[in-house]
């Protein structure tokens, strides 16, 4: 009984303190709706290739958006034409490159700021250098779900006419991933992969309408991903041995592999991911956190659920590997140099 009292005690406080950030986040995320002109954002972003992966990876700074948000900016990244390295480091860098989810790292772990620092450091290092490699596909059409490279071909060649698809390719796509539609009506990302939103053409009643819905949309899932990632983070911390905690948390491999893995299984989202790892500060490396903080947002289930309706399967499959690699590869020599 005393145990399960001290997981509620737990669970209850992370909540508590995540809960405000998430807000924020959908919020803020939500007013974009109001504030963003993407047309002329996109004919502002640098067509080089190589300063486009850098432009993309600082990008995400002016957007605060989760790794929900991220995948529909992308895609439209790629359907304007820009280069594929701006679409993938933007893709990469926008979940944790972006004030909120630096304000609640810097709250979280205000008694190490070094991780706060590492974060930035290795999220921005790592998309740039995917989205350089990317660079030289040229052509982002075979790296993208055929339906999605057949509409690029045909905007590409001036025609216009492509609009009925069937859209059941994309049926992944679940709840929270709603943008603006046509006649101000809110539609799923799943929809909006084939269909362009006139932003300029909505009223401001019709943008407050679908502001509310994207809130009321993105705070039911992402809340109820945060109230099962803050239910596994109390479970581990009070019913699993801790002797196999400490054992698993302070090998310089295994802690590293173990949180890169805990961050792709739980999903959580960047705005609060900072709290639900906290409760692990104390038994787990430091590289090993920042392993988790990093490759967290970049690579889980849920965005690899996103990504599939851009992207082919073997595009997911070399960008979770690169993105791995270059994780491990990173905060594992943090934790031999320092």
């Amino acid at each position: 009984m005393n145990q399960i009292s001290s997981a509620f005690t737990l669970f209850t406080s992370l909540l508590v303190e995540a809960m405000p950030f998430l807000l924020i986040g959908v919020l803020l995320s939500s007013s974009l709706i109001f504030f963003l002109d993407e047309n002329k954002l996109i004919t502002k972003l640098p067509k080089n290739p190589f300063l486009g992966a850098i432009i993309g990876s600082i990008f995400g700074f002016f957007f605060p958006v989760c790794e929900c948000g991220n995948v529909p900016v992308a895609r439209r990244f790629l359907l304007k034409g820009l280069p594929t390295s701006v679409a993938v480091s933007f893709l990469f860098a926008a979940p944790t490159i972006n004030p909120i989810v630096l304000w609640s790292t810097y709250v979280a772990f205000r008694g190490q700021p070094e991780i706060v620092w590492l974060r930035v450091i290795f999220s921005l290092t790592i998309a740039i250098t995917i989205g350089c490699i990317f660079s030289l596909q040229s052509d982002p059409r075979p790296l993208l779900k055929p339906r999605l490279a057949k509409r690029l071909t045909a905007l590409i060649e001036g025609q216009k006419e492509e609009k009925n698809i069937n859209i059941k390719e994309y049926s992944l796509l679940q709840s929270g991933s709603f943008i603006l539609g046509e006649k101000g009506k809110p539609i799923k990302m799943t929809q909006s992969l084939l269909d362009d939103t006139d932003n300029n053409s909505l009223s401001l009643w019709q943008k407050w309408d679908l502001f509310i819905n994207n809130v009321q949309y993105e705070l039911r899932e992402l809340g109820g991903i945060l109230i099962l990632g803050s239910a596994i983070a109390a479970s581990i911390q009070v019913f699993v041995p801790r002797e196999i905690i400490l054992n698993l948390g302070q090998g310089t491999i295994t802690s590293i592999v173990a949180m890169m893995i805990l961050a792709a299984v739980v999903s959580i989202c960047s705005t609060v991911d900072s709290f639900f790892i906290l409760s692990f500060a104390s038994t787990f490396t430091t590289a090993s956190l920042v392993a988790f903080l990093v490759f967290g947002p970049m690579i889980d289930i849920k965005s690899i659920g996103l990504m599939l309706s851009i992207f082919k399967p073997r595009m997911i499959l070399y960008l979770t590997a690169i993105a791995a690699q270059l994780t491990f590869i990173f905060t594992l020599s943090y934790s031999y140099f320092y």
